[in-house]
């Protein structure tokens, strides 16, 4: 394996595209860029729209490795880019313009199909854009493509065995997390400066740890999920993943509720706790000793850490997080199908998928299965559970005075492709779903914004992360301070294998 990475790596390499510049001042490599960057160079000329189409294309053509797009279709976008092109200087007046977003294919797209990773969905062709799609040709932006997932977003490896896996930029025999991994592989692999995810239960922070990028999963409802493949209404986030942390906040005030610049916070005196126990605990030797510099980095930058313990936290949450999905996603997935003219039902879907989904629908989720959630059960977790995590958060940020709690957001970096049933942590085994997926379920069960950031690559050169979740509604504070943070982190250095 690593022989053939290797291999691969030098093929990408030697595809680089070579530019011509109309000015000085450009960035020798316009996709080290941010989408602000960027737009503004695309529209003021000193870069032009189809030369750096052309050159994203040879990119994704060389990047064919990681198996990041379902969709791609270069003489499409080559057509789109030279509409813009032909626009007057008036016109060039977008936030994104000109700049190709890869979308994840469980976001609907008119233009192209929107499979959800599923074989029974590859056809499907939705009438219109997703409200977020729309936004973001409005400002100027073009859809690259459609990415790969893992199927129907139950998961977080992108191991999808109806499309392929996708595969990690910075070691290509590693998982780039899911479901959004391949929204995530294009973005780390800088065909993007940030792409369009979906979070349920970690899905936009996975894969935005895994490889090394920001990532920002909103407070449940701040953004239309309408035109998305659905899981539950109660969890279900659109959001992006960024190479540069100041696109988190460009993404939210184009699609967002307050559409004005997001304001940039100072880290001094901003009380942020630090949960050991259940964040802290169960940690890979290397993450852990990341994530404590990154604390220190903190400090010396001004925040107030708060050690307090939220004890009751794992508790809560467990009993109901995946249950409720189980049960929404029968409902949620049958309605999306029919609203939209998928021309198939739910149960047919469902006979479609690959062995390992249809494991779990046929455990979990149908009815008469070992894990089935009678109505009985749902109201009661939706009705008394749910509110109690949701005032027992409310509760600790009030009792510590605190205005985010900071965590590793995976106990462990990227494993390996197929090794999907526990990691070993210190000697210990671990289970998967908690090694991945532990840190981030509470947040997002609970609807809160959850801010991820690279703090750096573990020996193996893996990347490593941390996570901030804040209070519900403050979002615009967590955005504030991710260019701060960023510059507290450092920002990651791109896969090795990218480098001209």
């Amino acid at each position: 394996m690593q022989r053939r990475e290797v291999l691969i790596s030098a093929l990408f390499a030697s595809f680089l595209p070579k530019y011509s510049f109309s000015q000085s001042g450009l960035s020798p490599d316009p996709f080290q860029l941010s989408a602000t960057q960027l737009a503004i160079q695309l529209r003021e000329g000193h870069l032009g729209i189809i030369e750096h189409v052309r050159a994203v294309i040879e990119r994704v053509e060389a990047a064919k490795a990681l198996n990041a797009f379902i969709s791609f279709d270069p003489e499409k976008l080559l057509a789109e880019a030279r509409k813009l092109d032909q626009s007057s200087p008036r016109q060039r007046q977008g936030a994104l313009f000109g700049i190709p977003i890869p979308i994840k294919d469980s976001v609907n797209t008119a233009d192209f199909p929107t499979s959800g990773g599923t074989k029974a969905l590859r056809n499907f062709r939705p009438k219109v854009d997703a409200p977020v799609v729309a936004r973001l040709r409005t400002a100027g932006a073009l859809v690259l493509g459609k990415t790969n997932l893992h199927e129907l977003s139950y998961g977080w490896t992108s191991n999808n065995l109806a499309f392929g896996a996708v595969h990690n930029p910075y070691a290509l025999g590693r998982i780039p997390g899911g479901s959004s991994g391949g929204t995530a592989a294009a973005v780390a692999a800088r065909l993007a400066p940030f792409g369009v995810a979906e979070d349920t239960e970690g899905s936009i922070r996975v894969p935005a740890a895994l490889c090394g990028l920001a990532g920002f999963r909103p407070s449940t409802g701040r953004y239309s999920t309408e035109g998305a493949i659905p899981i539950s209404k109660l969890f279900d986030q659109i959001g992006p993943v960024a190479t540069h942390a100041e696109d988190l906040g460009l993404f939210d005030q184009l699609i967002g509720p307050d559409q004005t610049p997001v304001v940039r916070q100072s880290l001094k005196g901003v009380r942020i706790a630090v949960a050991q126990d259940p964040m802290w605990i169960d940690l890979h030797p290397d993450v852990e000793s990341a994530a404590r510099i990154a604390l220190a980095k903190l400090e010396a930058a001004g925040a107030v850490l708060v050690h307090a313990d939220f004890a009751e936290l794992s508790g809560l949450v467990t009993p109901i997080c995946e249950p409720i999905q189980n049960h929404d996603v029968r409902v949620t997935l049958s309605s999306y199908l029919k609203q939209y003219g998928a021309g198939i039902d739910f149960d047919a879907v469902v006979a479609a998928t690959s062995a390992d989904i249809r494991a779990v629908f046929e455990h979990d989720i149908l009815p008469g299965s070992p894990g089935f959630v009678e109505e009985a059960q749902y109201r009661d977790m939706v009705d008394v559970q749910l509110p109690r995590l949701r005032r027992a958060y409310a509760d600790f940020y009030a009792r510590t005075q605190t205005q985010a709690i900071v965590f590793p957001t995976t106990r462990i970096t990227a494993p390996r492709i197929g090794d999907e049933d526990s990691v070993d942590i210190g000697g210990r085994s671990i289970d998967f779903t908690r090694a991945l997926a532990g840190n981030i379920a509470p947040g997002s069960t609970a609807g809160l914004p959850g801010l991820v950031l690279p703090i750096g690559l573990d020996p193996q050169g893996l990347p490593l992360s941390i996570e901030f979740d804040g209070p519900r509604g403050s979002d615009r504070f967590l955005l504030g301070l991710a260019t701060e943070l960023e510059h507290v982190f450092g920002r990651l250095a791109p896969p090795k294998f990218l480098a001209p």
